[in-house]
C-alpha cells in the first residue's frame, strides 16, 4: 500500500444544531433558539486545549440551514444576521486566532423547513414533488452567498451537507453540483468536501440504501465537476453493529467495509475524508479505531479524519456509541460522573495516531 499524506485530523465540534429535537414532529420548534442556552458553537477554552495541546488542526462545526435562513426568509441568500455573526466568531476563532481549518457543516440531512425530528423530518431539498421544499436553485444560491462571505478565509472548508439519506440519489448529486457552482461563482477556491447519499455511509457506498432502494452513491458522485478539481467525498464510517454509532460495541472492522469505496476512490482518481466516527469506552473500540485511523493511513485517497464529537452543550450526554461514554469536550464527565471520552476514547485511541506532519499552511486543498 502507499503510504498516504493525511493532511487533516480532528473533531467535530457539535452544538449549533441543538435545541431543536421535539417530543413529536413540530414544525419551528426551538426555532430561532437562544444563543448559549439552546445552541452553541465552541467552547474557544477547550478548541484552545485541542490546537495547543493535542496538535490537531482541523474542526467540522454544525449549524442549522433554518436559523441561517429562517423560514420566513427561506433558503437562499438572506441571512439571520446574528446567527451568522455567531456562527462566523466560532468559524474564525479557529482559523485566524488559532491557525487551524474549520469545516463549515450544515448539518440537515440535505433537507430544510423542519429539523424537530432530524434526520427524518423536513422537505428534501429539490424534491419537486413537495410544494414545501426549498429548490436545488435555491441550495446553490445559499451556497453563493455563505462562500461569498468566507471568501477571504483560507483555512474554510465547505462541506455542502451533512448525511443526505433516502431520496434519489441523482438529486444528491444535482444539489451537491448546485452548491460546488455557488461556491465557485462566490470566487471561494477552498476545499468542498461532498457527501454521498445513504448517510454517507463509507461502507454502503457502492450499495444501494433507503426504504427505495436508491441508486448507490458510486454511481453518481463521480460525475461531479469542480473547475478548480479542490473538491473530496464526504464519508461517514461508525463502527457498532448497524453504522449509526449508537452502541457501545465495536464489530464493523473498517479495512473491510471501507475496501470497494476505497477501490471507486482510485479508479476515479478522488479523495475523501472522513468526517464523523467513533468508538466506546472499551479495548475493542480502541483498537477498532487505531485500525480505521491506520488504514486511512496506509491508503493515499485519505487525506483526514474528524471524531464525534465535542462541543460545547452535551454535559454529561453521550453524543455517540453507548450512554455512559460522554462527549469528547475536554473538562466534562459522562453520565456516571466519571471521566468523558477525552479522557477514555481520544486519550487511549485517538491521540497516539495524531500525525505530526499535518497541513499547517496554506489554503485548504487537497495536497
Amino acid at each position: 500500500m502507499v503510504r498516504a499524506k493525511i493532511l487533516y485530523a480532528g473533531v467535530n465540534e457539535s452544538g449549533g444544531e441543538f435545541g431543536v429535537f421535539a417530543p413529536i414532529d413540530t414544525p419551528g420548534f426551538g426555532l430561532p433558539g437562544r444563543f448559549g442556552v439552546d445552541y452553541a458553537f465552541i467552547n474557544k477554552s477547550t478548541v484552545d486545549i485541542f490546537v495547543d495541546q493535542e496538535k490537531i488542526n482541523f474542526f467540522r462545526v454544525t449549524f442549522l440551514m433554518e436559523r441561517m435562513c429562517p423560514l420566513s426568509f427561506g433558503l437562499g441568500s438572506r441571512f439571520n444576521e446574528t446567527y451568522f455573526s455567531e456562527f462566523a466568531d466560532a468559524i474564525n476563532y479557529i482559523t485566524w486566532t488559532k491557525d487551524a481549518y474549520a469545516l463549515i457543516d450544515p448539518h440537515n440531512y440535505m433537507r430544510y423547513n423542519d429539523p424537530s425530528m432530524q434526520p427524518f423530518t423536513g422537505s428534501v431539498i429539490g424534491n419537486s414533488s413537495d410544494p414545501k421544499a426549498a429548490t436545488t436553485k435555491q441550495f446553490g444560491e445559499f451556497w453563493h452567498e455563505l462562500a461569498r462571505r468566507f471568501v477571504n478565509n483560507p483555512k474554510v472548508v465547505f462541506g455542502i451537507n451533512n448525511e443526505p439519506h433516502d431520496m434519489p440519489t441523482e438529486l444528491v448529486l444535482a444539489n451537491n453540483q448546485a452548491a460546488i457552482d455557488g461556491i465557485r461563482a462566490a470566487g471561494a477556491r477552498q476545499l468542498i468536501l461532498a457527501p454521498g447519499n445513504g448517510f454517507t455511509g463509507g461502507h454502503s457506498w457502492t450499495q444501494r440504501t433507503g426504504v427505495n432502494g436508491d441508486a448507490p452513491s458510486s454511481d453518481f458522485m463521480n460525475k461531479l465537476k469542480d473547475p478548480l478539481h479542490n473538491t473530496a467525498i464526504d464519508v461517514h464510517e461508525y463502527l457498532d453493529i448497524d453504522f449509526s454509532g449508537g452502541h457501545d460495541n465495536c464489530t464493523q472492522p473498517a479495512p473491510q467495509n471501507l475496501a470497494a469505496l476505497t477501490t471507486w476512490l482510485q479508479q476515479n482518481n478522488l479523495k475523501a475524508m472522513i468526517t464523523e466516527f467513533g468508538g466506546a469506552n472499551n479495548q475493542n473500540c480502541f483498537q477498532l479505531i487505531e485500525e480505521l485511523l491506520n488504514y486511512m493511513t496506509t491508503n493515499d485517497v485519505y487525506i483526514g479524519w474528524a471524531i464525534w464529537a465535542a462541543g460545547p452543550l452535551w454535559g454529561t450526554n453521550s453524543p455517540c456509541c453507548g450512554p455512559t461514554v460522554g462527549s469528547l469536550e475536554p473538562g466534562m464527565h459522562n453520565v456516571n460522573g466519571g471521566p468523558n471520552g477525552f479522557d477514555t476514547v481520544w486519550a487511549n485511541a485517538v491521540r497516539p495516531d495524531i500525525p505530526r506532519n499535518l497541513k499547517r499552511t496554506g489554503i485548504s486543498s487537497l495536497s
